[in-house]
């Protein structure tokens, strides 16, 4: 697994499957999680895309400070791995805490951005989620990282799901083993000093865009996705009947699909565009 040092020092781990031809595709999960979030989807990123796939810092094999940081610390930390693998344009798809990372590329960076894949994610915190979010603070460091994320699987995968998914909980406890609790909390606090002022920027992201959702996601309901596919300029608004937050795992097959019929799509149209030239 791959490692790189960001600007102030942490190191940052990765991997990489796929084509070593194939179109860059960066994916940045959610919080808590890492590239192992991304596990339903590999076998069908990988026969087309070259994917790079981050733990972010806090959670994973990469560093986890003690220090508070930003999610523009996570951003530097995405854009100093695709310098180190030579990437100069990628596609990029965030996923909850990832999705508002992958904004703050889009918007920072737009250079570096060829796609944005935008999954259960919002661009505003909102008063509800501000109040929770405090609250898993408070509660993570008492309950430790595998109770707090057995007792909040709800808010992951949907209830029509729940029970048939149960034997992956602890494929999640997994992922919540390799984040301590004050990785987590960390994260929790970076996403909680993100200034909603990043929405006005969106307007800006001229990519094209696909935005998708769980119609059952209470974490970020389909109006967060619906006022991202209104502010980003021609964005796909896509919703994924019966998934919840984790559509992802819940409903990995429909999202795969949606997915890759929009990543193919802008290949395709990549494809013609050098033919014409």
């Amino acid at each position: 697994m791959p490692v790189i040092r960001s600007d102030d020092g942490t190191r940052v781990h990765y991997i990489t499957y796929g084509p070593a031809d194939g179109e860059p595709l960066l994916l940045l999960h959610g919080l808590g999680t890492d590239h192992l979030g991304w596990a339903l989807q590999r076998r069908a990123l990988q026969k087309r895309y070259r994917v790079i796939a981050i733990d972010n810092r806090g959670s994973g094999r990469s560093d986890k400070p003690i220090a508070k940081y930003e999610l523009t610390d996570l951003a530097k930390d995405a854009i100093a791995v695709l310098d180190a693998e030579e990437v100069e344009t990628t596609h990029v798809m965030g996923a909850s805490m990832g999705g508002v990372v992958a904004q703050i590329i889009a918007v920072t960076a737009p250079e570096r951005v060829r796609s944005l894949v935008l999954s259960c994610t919002a661009c505003a915190m909102g008063e509800w989620r501000y109040e929770m979010f405090n609250e898993w603070i408070e509660r993570a460091p008492v309950l430790g990282m595998r109770r707090f994320m057995t007792e909040n699987l709800n808010w992951l995968i949907g209830p029509r799901s729940l029970s048939r998914l149960w034997p992956i909980a602890n494929f999640i406890g997994l992922m919540a083993t390799r984040a301590p609790v004050h990785g987590l909390v960390n994260q929790l606090q970076a996403l909680l000093d993100v200034d909603d002022a990043l929405a006005d920027e969106l307007t800006s992201i001229s990519v094209p865009t696909l935005v998708i959702v769980g119609s059952q996601d209470i974490l970020t309901p389909v109006a967060d996705s619906e006022r991202l596919a209104s502010l980003i300029p021609n964005a796909e608004l896509a919703v994924v009947r019966g998934a919840a937050h984790g559509l992802m795992i819940d409903h990995a097959r429909t999202f795969n699909e949606t997915v890759l019929e929009f990543l193919d799509s802008q290949w395709a149209e990549e494809e013609e565009l050098e033919a014409v030239s």
